[in-house]
């Protein structure tokens, strides 16, 4: 059967048996097929170009230039027949945004016995400031609790063994070589870490620089942002959890070997332990005594939401989601000459691929059973915050939010002949990229970078910590010469572009591989979207929940 006419299916006969496997082919229909080509190369590069443009500064939440991009963004939805789906029946959500910075450093150090360690803040000792409290204290006995993970699937706890009840732990980011790339990317995030800390009854995190590439931040002013929610509370943060936890710091490397050193380890041992699975936890019979002080700045912004209708009486009350982040880092720190962080690829293509997907919808003459989202969200900068605050409190039930096509910074620099797709491999909906790849003759791979950890790095990471199915689509290895090797010119695009002012308009582009990328979104979003059967996860995955 010719897959250029036709797709695999899901039908209510067969979702019983197969549990959401496509068990027979469905047509597709002729003015879907139709709406598809309408995915326009020259209105992405248009619509790119204004979204990156220097007049809208970088987009940074709160800013006149980022709501010059959500104006621009509403008009384009508007033009494609999407109806608001924002906060009062509005085009937004209000996300309240907090800045927290360390008030002139912070006064921490260590204890064994009578010895004192004392550390320089901002050198040896940096302290994360709290969303929360103003100020905090902790005067605890310091435990090493290894990468800080409990997982039960891949039969590995830090925790085993170890009290560290009313304690600080001492944690090295990082996973088992083993761990697969999305679940070690879900164990090194910083507020899963906290969370599991805290589960263990755990008062302080203090994370262990454990080698030369993580580099020590020594500006004390580095500020971090949360989410507050309707009662002034933090409701999203990617560097807070909890007042249970009062204090979270990073220590220095040459800190960390000595720290381990007087506790009777070597560094380069418990990390080689770590990473063959082994756990290396133990009372380091030290304790750390610390106090700090905070300061906040609340900024007003805002994510954009649409909508379009689905037709089935009952399943148009739920949702499939295509994301987006719109903002960008602003004006920053120059780099040869230019402060001005356009962010064209990062992420004015992802937004300008959302709209595409709607100029594909305002074609399809039936639209499908599942009403469409179309969030574009602010904050991912920062943190994801944004999207966090959406997944967690979105302008429609949390419970008809059935699956997440996240589209971040596609990286359209050269023809899409494969893609990955980061997360689907958790849920049924890798079986959707699968037949959506080979419908437009992609080829489907394993992320071809794992160590970047770019599972949690965007917007779909907030849907799939509330349950949610969800998916980022990422460039494949494959080229047109055939040597496959797609990645050295992704390296040298990224040395050179990747969060810098270099990437402008007038960097590298193919546009009509963002044309195909927004196919595709498009067409997984759909079969979702037409879908009679909600899709799941894979049963014991990490990520199930059941909603």
């Amino acid at each position: 059967m010719n897959l250029s006419k036709y797709i695999l299916g899901l039908s209510l006969a067969s979702a019983t048996v197969l549990n959401c496997a496509y068990a027979q082919k469905t047509k597709l229909d002729a003015t879907v097929a139709q709406a598809m080509q309408q995915a326009s190369a020259s209105q992405l590069k248009a619509d790119i170009t204004y979204l990156a443009d220097d007049k809208l500064k970088g987009r940074q939440p709160g800013t006149e230039g980022y709501k010059m991009a959500a104006d621009y963004v509403v008009e384009r939805l508007k033009a494609y027949g999407v109806q608001p789906a924002g906060d009062n029946g509005s085009w937004l959500q209000q996300v309240n945004l907090r800045k927290t910075l360390i008030v002139a450093g912070a006064q921490v150090g260590l204890a064994k016995g009578t010895a004192q360690m004392a550390l320089t803040y901002g050198k040896d000792i940096i302290v994360s400031p709290s969303p929360a409290e103003k100020s905090g204290t902790v005067n605890a006995p310091l435990v090493f609790a290894g990468y800080g993970i409990t997982n039960a699937g891949q039969q590995y706890d830090d925790y085993a063994g170890i009290n560290v009840k009313g304690k600080a732990v001492l944690i090295i980011r990082g996973a088992p070589e083993a761990f697969p790339s999305s679940e070690a990317s879900h164990s090194m995030d910083q507020v899963t870490i906290q969370k599991n800390a805290a589960a263990h009854g755990a008062i302080a995190v203090i994370f262990a620089t454990a080698d030369t590439s993580r580099r020590m931040i020594s500006n004390i002013n580095r500020p971090t942002y949360s989410v507050l929610d309707d009662k002034g509370k933090v409701a999203v943060s990617g560097s807070f959890y909890s007042t249970q936890i009062k204090m979270v710091a990073t220590l220095s490397l040459g800190t960390s070997k000595q720290l381990l050193e007087a506790a009777g380890k070597s560094l380069a041992d418990v990390v080689a332990g770590l990473k063959n699975g082994k756990p290396q936890s133990a009372d380091l019979g030290f304790t750390i005594q610390g106090a700090y002080q905070s300061t906040w700045q609340d900024v007003n912004s805002f994510n954009v939401v649409g909508k379009v209708t689905g037709t089935d009486a009952r399943l148009k009350n739920e949702y499939v989601v295509h994301s987006a982040h719109l903002d960008h880092l602003g004006i920053g720190r120059p780099v040869e000459g230019d402060s001005l962080y356009n962010g064209a690829h990062d992420n004015a293509s992802g937004v300008s691929s959302l709209l595409q997907i709607a100029n594909i919808y305002s074609h399809v003459k039936v639209k499908p059973k599942r009403s469409v989202l179309f969030v574009l969200v602010t904050g991912e900068e920062l943190g994801e915050l944004g999207s966090g605050y959406f997944a967690l409190h979105p302008t429609v039930p949390v419970k008809s939010i059935v699956a997440d096509v996240n589209t971040d910074m596609p990286t359209i620099i050269a023809p899409l002949l494969s893609v990955t797709a980061l997360g689907a491999e958790h849920s049924s909906l890798s079986k959707v990229v699968d037949e959506a790849a080979a419908y437009l003759d992609l080829t489907v791979e394993p992320d071809p970078e794992p160590k970047e950890n770019r599972f949690v790095r965007s917007d779909q990471y907030s849907f799939v910590k509330q349950g949610i199915p969800a998916l980022h689509i990422k460039y494949g290895s494959r080229t047109p010469d055939g040597k496959n090797n797609l990645n050295e010119l992704v390296g040298k695009w990224r040395a050179k572009y990747y969060h810098k002012p270099q990437d402008d308009i007038n960097g590298m582009f193919d546009f009509d591989a963002g044309a195909k990328y927004a196919r595709l979104n498009f067409l997984i979003g759909y079969l979702v979207a037409n879908n009679a059967v909600r899709q799941v996860w894979n049963k014991g995955d990490i990520f199930e929940v059941k909603r």
